[in-house]
């Protein structure tokens, strides 16, 4: 099999992925670089099945990468997405407490966006949440006026245009089987042929633990996938919604809870929720996959998170396949909302990295492995901070030794 030599090879044609890859043909023009991508268009996992929230880094960490690169991320993200006229909205968001026990949760979120630096964060009484949405109850509420809606897709399919048209190459329907180390660098073995690169980057999402060749990563973290599922808000009950409603979320979940969204295309979303997913790229309730399903039950720290959060998990399970319930928990917020408001939506899936301890791994996580790069995790708000993730990765690439960047 002839084998196709090249500087640089990404493999990953989520919206990460292609920002690297842009991200290396800016700093290095004329190098020869390809993208592999296993499905037969680019952006056809998370990137293309999330919600088109435009974050602004209100709920993370000080210090976290997740803190520091969702605020430079954002800001590339909107030059970049200026320069080639891609649609965006800034609506801001309303983060809304409906329970006394959710108002000490509320206060720190509000201090991590100021420590953050989100701009012009407030915190609001019922008055000013009717005042952001008419229709929305609340004891008290975080107002974040730089949240926005956007099309991951379009600037998905831009990211894509810029690398050809600076000369890298992109190759879908090529499924990587493994990665393999030579002489002077890497090489990958995909169902299209065999391709080496001096360096070779892997942003593999769901699969990005089955791509790694790094000892502490197979042994000690496993993407284990959440299925989000959305109801769709019927045309005559959009107007209850003006941008965006959260709740308060737990604190031990790197999840948002289920929420509304309104998109740049003007429908509104109601969800997601966080349940099992059976398949990695099973987009429904009922779709599996044998070697999914073994990769998780036969995790240790899935047994253990399970244990710990067995409660909570059947509450999300519960409201998976019972409507009123989900109802219910959109009523608090919105009164209003009925059941007949409520149409089928689409849903996705997130790739969420499991330690061996039973712990989630709510950080970016991105690992090196000699001339192998490794994205470990990038679960939201990833596609907000892609720009600025493909900085952190070729910036470590490119000139450091073989050593973690991520915040455990």
């Amino acid at each position: 099999m002839i084998e196709t030599r090249l500087d640089r090879l990404v493999v990953g044609g989520g919206i990460v992925g292609l920002a690297v890859a842009r991200e290396i043909l800016v700093r290095r023009p004329g190098i020869r670089l390809a993208l592999l991508e296993k499905e037969g268009a680019l952006a056809g996992h998370q990137s293309g099945h999330n919600s088109g929230v435009l974050h602004s880094g209100v709920y993370y960490t000080p210090g976290s990468l997740k803190a520091r690169l969702c605020r430079e991320g954002r800001e590339r993200l909107i030059e970049f997405c200026d320069a080639k006229a891609i649609p965006y909205r800034i609506d801001g968001k309303l983060i809304v407490a409906v329970s006394r026990a959710d108002v000490s949760a509320l206060e720190r979120i509000y201090a991590n966006g100021r420590a953050n630096g989100v701009p012009g964060i407030e915190r609001v009484g019922p008055d000013g949440i009717r005042e952001h949405e008419p229709h929305a109850r609340g004891i008290e509420a975080i107002w974040v006026p730089s949240t926005g809606a956007i099309d991951f897709r379009a600037v998905a399919n831009a990211l894509a245009a810029d690398i050809r048209e600076r000369g890298g190459e992109i190759h879908v329907g090529a499924r990587a089987t493994r990665i393999l180390a030579s002489p002077s660098g890497a090489s990958i073995a995909t169902e299209r042929g065999s391709f080496a690169a001096t360096r070779i980057y892997a942003c593999a999402g769901l699969q990005s633990d089955r791509l790694a060749r790094l000892p502490e990563t197979r042994e000690e973290v496993r993407i284990v996938p959440f299925r989000g599922d959305y109801y769709y808000l019927r045309p005559d009950a959009r107007h209850l919604i003006r941008s965006m409603i959260n709740p308060v979320p737990d604190p031990r979940f790197p999840f948002l809870g289920v929420h509304f969204t309104r998109r740049l295309d003007g429908e509104v979303l109601a969800g997601p929720n966080a349940v099992l997913s059976l398949a990695r790229e099973g987009y429904g309730r009922f779709r599996g996959n044998l070697a999914d399903e073994w990769s998780t039950f036969s995790w240790p720290g899935f047994w253990r998170f399970a244990g710990r959060h067995w409660s909570t998990g059947f509450a999300e399970v519960w409201r998976d396949y019972v409507k009123s319930a989900y109802l219910r928990r959109l009523q608090a917020f919105v009164p209003e909302i009925r059941a007949g408001d409520l149409l089928p939506g689409p849903c996705g899936i997130r790739a969420q990295a499991l330690r061996r301890d039973g712990k989630l791994m709510d950080d970016f996580s991105i690992r090196q492995n000699g001339a192998v790069t490794h994205v470990v995790n990038a679960p939201s708000p990833a596609a907000t901070s892609s720009f600025a993730i493909a900085r952190e990765i070729v910036d470590l690439a490119e000139g450091a030794a073989s050593r973690p960047v991520s915040s455990r």
